[in-house]
């Protein structure tokens, strides 16, 4: 008897570090010390030194049942990007710069491949948000997990100097509500996905004519990162009032948490482009434009409040970035919470 034959294959573990190292290498950053491999992640806060009052922040997630449509494409090089945003996002709608990221794999069996293909996702999130990937552990649960199944979920730490937080406690009537635009359906909302469409092969393969691709293409789109969108708010002297990730929970539960008591956000839902894989979404699952808006990012992935003598510079920056950007709504006086219009 030995760990093989229980399940576990110590070897496999050893091969997929070997073939990760090449896309965690490409996330380093100058305050990284030592190398993947170590019993833990070494980040120098050397840089951060002449910050008046620096505070660290940090955001851990996962991708939710996302992952259920990586393993039925078979596809596994992107889902890596969304454990990423879902955590960097977080970060920076505090205000925050992302430093580092450390990943977790659950797997039923460790396909070294597969697992460098997810890795390589990773890396490449960390990427588009200047964050190095200092770390990660994949383990292998027989008898827990299907063979072919995996969990990935991982948390990022950051830092900013505490004036230059984002608290939304400066938040008025008749600041301007900005909406930038989502990739898709990003992280959230994939339980009932799957209740609507029938999650084969078969049915991602097919192709709709109104999503200009075929749908598992629409669905497994990463989570778009917003990290160099908000960097190019700040250089253009915006101050970013309040900001809200929409992530689980929609528009009524997001845009709330960056509400200072005695403010209501506006919103014109006709001010921006509902995607069509949420039309879709809506057309064949029957669902209330309620329930769409209480579970979907409905095409805008951050909303931002900004003085509306700033809407227009925040824009610019903002689409100077690669992102598109739309004035969606304002601050009015009243209950704390969102109206849709």
């Amino acid at each position: 008897m030995d760990y093989k034959s229980a399940g576990v294959d110590i070897e496999a573990g050893y091969r997929s570090v070997e073939l990760m190292k090449e896309y965690v290498k490409g996330t380093m950053r100058p305050e990284v010390l030592g190398s993947l491999g170590g019993f833990s992640g070494a980040f120098s806060l050397k840089a951060i030194k002449d910050m008046e009052d620096p505070v660290l922040l940090s955001g851990t997630d996962g991708c939710g049942t996302k992952v259920k449509l990586a393993f039925v494409l078979d596809k596994h090089d992107t889902i890596g990007i969304d454990a990423v945003a879902m955590c960097v996002n977080d970060v920076a709608c505090a205000g925050g710069e992302p430093l580092f990221f450390l990943d977790y794999i659950a797997c039923g069996k460790n396909y070294p491949e597969k697992i460098a293909q997810i890795v390589k996702g990773v890396a490449e999130g960390c990427k588009m948000s200047d964050c190095a990937l200092v770390g990660g552990e994949t383990a292998e649960h027989p008898g827990l997990m299907p063979e072919d199944e995996y969990d990935l979920a991982g948390f990022s730490v950051g830092v900013v100097d505490r004036k230059d937080m984002i608290t939304g406690q400066t938040i008025k009537e008749g600041d301007a509500l900005i909406g930038i635009a989502s990739s898709g359906v990003h992280s959230n909302g994939f339980s009932l996905v799957r209740k609507v469409f029938d999650i084969t092969k078969e049915n991602l393969d097919k192709y709709y004519d109104e999503l200009g691709k075929t749908l598992g293409e629409a669905l497994i789109e990463p989570t778009r990162i917003y990290v160099h969108a908000l960097k190019n708010i700040k250089k253009a002297g915006v101050k970013i009032k309040g900001c809200s990730h929409i992530t689980g929970g929609g528009f009524y539960e997001n845009i709330p948490r960056m509400l200072p008591e005695g403010v209501n956000a506006n919103i014109d839902i006709s001010s921006y482009e509902v995607l069509p894989i949420f039309k879709l979404i809506q057309e064949k699952g029957e669902i209330s434009d309620q329930m769409m808006y209480n579970t979907f990012n409905m095409g805008l992935g951050m909303v931002l409040a900004v003085d509306p003598s700033d809407s227009e510079k925040a824009i610019k920056a903002i689409e100077e970035s690669g992102d598109k950007a739309y004035i969606v709504g304002s601050i009015k006086n009243g209950e704390k919470g969102v109206t849709l219009c």
